[in-house]
């Protein structure tokens, strides 16, 4: 899916020397336009090789599907963040994030589970991942969402200190009880 301007190594292309981000756009993708699911296949691919994501790369079939298989369900949505790197105004994929509709019984409203937040190694630490949350924020307003859930491994430091500056804490409904933890059950 990743073509040879892909600004990041996803496997299938050679990546180049980053930009300093001179503008950041953050949008809404379209998953029927290409340069958008290229550029979330690129993410996406990185991430997965990174250890915060698993350290393995997307598998053919990932790669070949994930965004048809995204526009085929009308809860998931993905935001994106290009950065401008030339006067032409070529723009390189920079961050991005998956989003996936839940429900909340108790509120007995949508919920927006952020699965994905990946930002670039190289952009990090210029508040790339808390512009393009906040758009989320303000679609999952617009889906009349009564919140926003994500997990996140207790070893990315920085990724937890971004969510609990913009508002995200643990969840409990009883502190008697403890807090919730994140579990998984693998099916075959």
């Amino acid at each position: 899916m990743c073509t040879a301007d892909c600004r990041y190594d996803c496997g299938l292309s050679v990546p180049v020397s980053p930009p300093v981000i001179a503008t950041l756009r953050i949008c809404r993708a379209d998953y029927s336009n290409p340069a958008h699911a290229t550029a979330l296949v690129c993410l996406l691919d990185a991430y997965a090789r990174d250890p915060m994501g698993g350290s393995e790369p997307l598998t053919e079939f990932v790669r070949m599907n994930l965004v048809s298989s995204l526009a085929e369900r009308p809860q998931a949505f993905s935001v994106l963040a290009f950065s401008e790197v030339d006067a032409s105004g070529v723009e390189i994929p920079v961050g991005l994030v998956n989003c996936i509709e839940g429900f909340s019984t108790f509120a007995c409203r949508p919920l927006v589970n952020v699965h994905d937040v990946v930002v670039m190694p190289d952009q990090r630490g210029q508040r790339v991942a808390e512009k393009m949350l906040q758009l989320v924020e303000e679609i999952a307003g617009k889906r009349g969402a009564c919140k926003l859930t994500l997990e996140v491994l207790q070893g990315n430091v920085d990724a937890i200190k971004l969510y609990q500056r913009i508002g995200f804490s643990s969840y409990q409904l009883d502190p008697a009880m403890g807090q919730a933890q994140f579990l998984q059950k693998l099916l075959r």
